[in-house]
């Protein structure tokens, strides 16, 4: 990456950022960060040949 940024990583770490905050703010949403986990997964393989 050459100390740069590209915007699939921005991306996973705007995701990742976001369904670590509503875990700590509401632990009742544990199912849905579950879910949003795994979504976030979903996009780093879909988007790894682009």
């Amino acid at each position: 990456m050459g100390g740069q940024m590209d915007q699939r990583t921005a991306l996973l770490l705007l995701a990742g950022g976001g369904s670590v905050y509503v875990a700590f703010e509401h632990p009742s949403f544990g199912t849905a960060v579950l879910v949003g986990v795994g979504v976030v997964t979903l996009l780093h393989l879909l988007l790894k040949d682009h």
